[in-house]
This record gives structure tokens, C-alpha cells and sequence, in this order.
């Protein structure tokens, strides 16, 4: 059991502000953890030997690990992948260009499934090592989880940001789809990868996002506090809520409790017809999608591919287009079926995994609680709060409609801390 305690993004920043930390000392706390801690949880790809270390910008001295899958000019980029191991990109995606303008140091690579799909990595998780850390993000998770650094950017196509949060017991959140650019990753399925943010808490991912982007993400110096009251929370009775672990269905039915004895108007809701086939077609719009953006690269390095990617390329490839577009019409009609849902609510409670962490590193467990909210394109987030009987954690996934991104982590910071009671 790693009990190592987390670094709160929070802390570090008013620190900073208050003279108490300079961007050196903040960066030279995590480049030591790294270095003491790494070589057992194995969260990154690289290390930056002499990261840039900047004086000035909201995220000035802030290290903040990448996924390997995102491109950066001055650390290799190997997206998960033998096929380009050591490869150098000649310049910064968007979203770490972003990072840096800001005042960010990039202080290494995050490990990465294969292409960001299911083949694991080699990080392990940090609240018990023979447990998988989730995918595809599992070195983004597992850094913050571990005390490493503050902060970590990852990506999310069906799961890959909220799962590993919920495993490794961080904050995970997916913003609305295209709120964080996602130009300079190695995309899979282009019209659901979106780029997503790792930190120990609601309070510090809110604070990266709005701190990162410059949007009103988090809450200011002297707003008015936030009245739970006014907030409709649904508990989302879909027909896979019956496959979650024992465990994990009654955390839900405890967060939902707990949120309840906050001042949310909690009730259930049901599964719109429309969106249970929509979550049926995301499988069919990533796989052909994958097909067509990956192809070049199974043409070209036929033996450097996983298995399991070979064959999700290939099965890809043979899907037709008019069962790619069936499915886009499916994911058409339950973008509708949420824009009713959520007249009727403002946010939605759900598992963000079945369960915790598998046991084992062949898995990097199973995305079904999410990947219709990748597709619906809504913000979400993974809330850390409760445990299973063996102490690893579990994550409650809140959703919230398109572009009430503000609302879902205001909602979120308060669903935290009463979980956590």
C-alpha cells in the first residue's frame, strides 16, 4: 500500500502567491518525488532532464505531467507505441503549447496504453501495486495518485480519464467536447477524443482548468456561495447499473444519500430508449473512426502493433460506412434525448467504473459508465470519496449538459466534500 499524500495544485498555487514558494522550490518538490518514487509505480514515459522552468504566468512553477500520446518538441513522444519509440515531434500540441504560454513546466511524459487503446502500459497503481491503474491515461492518474506532481493532462475516448481517476483515487475531469483543443495528439477516433485534466481534488482541477484556459471555471475571491438547493442531481438508474459491483452500487446509493444531506434536490431518474442505443453505437463510430486514422500506421508497421490493436483496426476498417452512419444517427438522436434529460435535471450521478481497480496489469478495466457521456460530448467528472471493503478506492461520476462546465465543478467540489463525511 503506497499512502503517499497527494500534492494539492491549491496549496502549491497559494503558496506561491504568498511568497512562501518560489517556481523552483515547487518544481524541485516534484522532480524529487519522481525521483524517489518512480521507479515503483512507473507513471512516466520520460523525465525531463533540465525542464523550462518559467517565473512568471497563473501556472508558474506548476509541473504538470503529459500524456504520451500529445505531442511535445522537446521531450520524445512514443504514444504508447513501439512503432514510434523515440520519436521527436517538431513542435507542441495546442493544449501543452496552452500549458507553457501560461507559465507551466512540462515535466515529463505520462505512460500511455498502446495508441491510447487497451494494450496496457507498465504503471502500476499506487494504492496497491498488483492492481491495474486503469487506462488510457494510467500514468496521468498514478502521478497525481502517487504524490509525484500536482497536476497531469491525459485524454479520454471512451474512459480513459474518469476510469484511471477512479481507480487510482484522484479527481478526473472531461470538459465539454472541444473545450481543451486536442490539435498535436495521435488521435484514435476523432470525433470523440478529448482532451482531459487530472488533480487530487475537485477544488484543484477546477482551479487548473480555469488557471490553464482563462475561462470561469472555478469559483472567485468573494462570490456568492454556492446553494446546493436550486441543484436537481439524478441518480441514473440505466439498465448497466445492475453489472457494477455490489460495492460500487452501494457507494452510489451512499452519494446520493450524502448529497441529499447537502441541500441537492436528489431523486432518480431513468434511461431514455435513445440513449441506451446511442451508448450501443459508440463502440461502431470510435472503431471506424479508428480504422481510418489509424490504418496508415498498421500499413506501415504491421509488427509493431498489439494484437488487440491490430484486430480493432482491422474490424474497423470492415465496418461499412452506412453502419458508421446508422450509428451517428443513433448518437444524433441521444444528443437530443440529453438535451431532455437534463431540462429535467442539472446533474447526473453514475459509477465512474464497475467497481475498483482490477486486480492484475493485463486489464485497464472496462469503460461502459462512460463512454456515452464521451460521445454525448458533456462535461464529467470522477469524484473521489469512497472506498471497497479492501480499501482501494471508488469513483461516483457526475455529468452535467453541454457546456455547463462551471456548474458541473461547482456542484462537484460540494457532492467531494460531502462524500467525504
Amino acid at each position: 500500500m503506497d499512502t503517499n499524500r497527494m500534492m494539492s495544485l491549491a496549496a502549491l498555487v497559494k503558496a506561491r502567491n504568498a511568497g512562501k514558494a518560489g517556481p523552483e522550490l515547487m518544481v524541485a518538490l516534484c522532480r524529487d518525488a519522481i525521483a524517489r518514487k518512480d521507479e515503483r509505480i512507473k507513471a512516466f514515459a520520460h523525465v525531463a532532464e533540465q525542464p523550462a522552468i518559467q517565473a512568471n504566468g497563473p501556472l508558474a512553477g506548476v509541473a504538470i505531467g503529459i500524456k504520451d500520446i500529445i505531442d511535445t518538441f522537446d521531450q520524445p513522444t512514443g504514444y504508447g507505441s513501439a512503432a514510434y519509440e523515440g520519436y521527436r515531434p517538431r513542435v507542441d500540441a495546442a493544449i501543452v503549447d496552452l500549458a507553457r504560454r501560461q507559465g507551466a513546466t512540462i515535466i515529463g511524459k505520462t505512460a500511455t496504453t498502446e495508441f491510447a487503446y487497451f494494450q496496457p502500459a507498465w504503471t502500476v497503481n499506487p494504492h496497491n501495486h498488483a492492481h491495474t491503474p486503469g487506462g488510457s491515461s494510467s500514468g496521468s492518474a498514478a502521478a497525481v495518485a502517487a504524490g509525484m506532481i500536482p497536476a497531469a493532462i491525459g485524454t479520454q475516448t471512451g474512459g480513459s480519464v474518469l476510469r484511471p481517476a477512479a481507480f487510482c483515487g484522484v479527481t478526473g475531469y472531461k470538459p465539454s467536447f472541444r473545450l481543451l483543443p486536442t490539435t498535436g495528439m495521435k488521435h484514435f477516433a476523432p470525433s470523440l477524443d478529448t482532451v482531459g485534466l487530472f488533480a487530487a481534488g475537485v477544488a484543484d482541477v477546477a482551479l487548473l482548468a480555469a488557471l490553464l484556459t482563462g475561462r470561469d471555471l472555478a469559483p472567485l475571491a468573494g462570490e456568492p456561495a454556492f446553494d446546493p438547493s436550486g441543484i436537481r442531481v439524478g441518480l441514473y438508474r440505466c439498465a448497466q447499473l445492475e453489472t457494477a459491483d455490489p460495492a460500487m452500487r452501494a457507494a452510489l446509493d451512499k452519494a446520493a444519500d450524502r448529497a441529499a444531506d447537502a441541500g441537492f434536490d436528489v431523486g432518480e431518474i431513468g434511461e431514455p430508449e435513445a440513449l441506451a442505443l446511442a451508448c450501443d453505437a459508440h463502440s461502431t463510430i470510435q472503431d471506424h473512426e479508428a480504422g481510418l486514422t489509424c490504418g496508415p500506421d498498421l500499413a506501415r508497421y504491421p509488427d509493431l502493433l498489439s494484437p488487440v490493436l491490430t484486430q480493432t483496426i482491422e474490424r474497423g476498417q470492415a465496418i461499412s460506412p452506412s453502419d458508421y452512419d446508422a450509428a451517428r444517427r443513433h448518437a444524433k438522436r441521444g444528443r437530443g434525448a440529453t438535451r431532455a434529460l437534463f431540462s429535467e435535471i442539472d446533474i447526473l450521478l453514475t459509477p465512474s467504473a464497475p467497481g475498483a481497480a482490477p486486480h492484475g496489469l493485463e486489464t485497464t478495466g472496462d469503460p461502459r459508465f462512460n463512454r456515452l457521456w464521451t460521445l454525448m460530448g458533456t462535461p464529467a467528472i470522477s469524484i473521489p470519496g469512497f472506498k471497497d471493503d479492501s480499501g482501494m478506492p471508488l469513483g461516483i461520476q457526475a455529468v452535467a449538459r453541454f457546456g455547463q462546465d462551471k456548474r458541473l465543478l461547482q456542484a462537484a467540489a460540494m457532492l467531494e466534500t460531502a462524500f467525504r463525511t
